[in-house]
């Protein structure tokens, strides 16, 4: 079971290149906090990633409780929590951002390209991407990543053949560019992690190390195999091959909860993803998800999304169409 693949289709991950900055020094670009922003860029998601790829030149980035980095030239910096942050030409340097920049284009032609300084000086290219995804009502991928990931695509690998494609489609804007470069955001995206998750020391805990633990791994691989079965935390155990207080000491280690509440907290994710994409009842839904009453689930839902589950699913269809 490839548990990362299950989270990143739940959770609708999807990707766009908005901007390709030219920038000469003096220069300064704030970005706003991804919840600000988030409704006009991706309707229908309600959390922010962002992602800049220095192509040319270096600049520093600097983030609220963060020491700045200085980033250089195949250096790509990825903010999974849509923290606000400065990329200038030296630290210390500030500006107010520019909100009226992060919608859509009118034309919709992709990426938007942004001068800054002066063009006779040898300016700074960087690459700004965004990506939308769930974060509610369970996104266990959020909570396991940092502020910031820093990787270099010059390393090689898969990353290295996105970024180059990414930056062809970003130079020469061609036919179906829009949709090439969002899906390329897309991969970067899971690579970076792939790289974070392999990176990872061993006596890291979280979920994402969890995964890659013997049993752990095995442990959330039936969770999400089978969410519907009644799981409990002896047949759990007796299927990953520990005893059962072996396994709920391990797995709250890894994952930060117990894997009963893990559990119940997936399935709220995935009811979610059935409410948004589905014209199922809801009692349809609940069964799927392991409920056998309505009203169980209900309650269990509201507790976890914050709205009654057709209450939620009609907000979510709104907030989808831009309302």
């Amino acid at each position: 079971m490839d548990i990362l693949s299950d989270v990143l289709r739940s959770i609708r991950l999807s990707g766009a290149i908005f901007f390709n900055l030219r920038a000469a020094a003096p220069w300064v670009a704030e970005t706003p906090a991804g919840g600000s922003i988030v409704r006009t860029m991706f309707p229908g998601s309600d959390h922010l990633m962002l992602y800049h790829l220095v192509v040319r030149g270096a600049a520093w980035i600097a983030v609220p409780g963060e020491d700045s980095l200085q980033l250089a030239a195949g250096d790509i910096i990825v903010l999974p929590h849509g923290d606000a942050h400065t990329l200038a030409s030296a630290p210390g340097l500030h500006s107010q951002p520019d909100i009226s920049l992060y919608r859509p284009p009118a034309d919709r032609q992709l990426p938007v390209r942004v001068t800054m300084g002066d063009p006779r000086h040898e300016a700074t290219e960087i690459v700004c991407g965004f990506l939308g995804c769930d974060r509610r009502p369970y996104n266990p991928l959020l909570a396991a990543l940092p502020r910031l990931i820093r990787v270099n695509a010059e390393q090689g690998g898969p990353l290295a053949t996105y970024v180059h494609i990414a930056l062809a489609e970003s130079q020469q804007p061609r036919p179906g560019g829009q949709t090439v470069l969002g899906h390329l955001s897309e991969l970067m995206f899971v690579d970076v992690v792939r790289r974070y998750l392999e990176g990872l020391p061993p006596d890291q805990s979280g979920w994402l190390a969890g995964l890659r633990d013997p049993y752990v791994g095995r442990a959330l691989a039936a969770l999400h195999r089978d969410p519907a079965q009644g799981w409990t935390i002896e047949s759990l155990a007796q299927r990953v091959g520990l005893s059962r207080s072996a396994l709920a000491e391990r797995f709250t280690q890894f994952v930060g909860q117990p894997a009963m509440q893990y559990l119940a907290n997936w399935r709220m994710q995935l009811a979610a993803q059935q409410l948004r994409g589905g014209t199922d009842q809801v009692a349809v839904i609940a069964n799927r998800v392991g409920y056998e009453s309505e009203a169980a689930f209900s309650r269990a839902f509201k507790k976890a999304a914050g709205a009654a589950p057709s209450t939620w699913r009609q907000r979510a269809a709104a907030s989808a169409a831009g309302d």
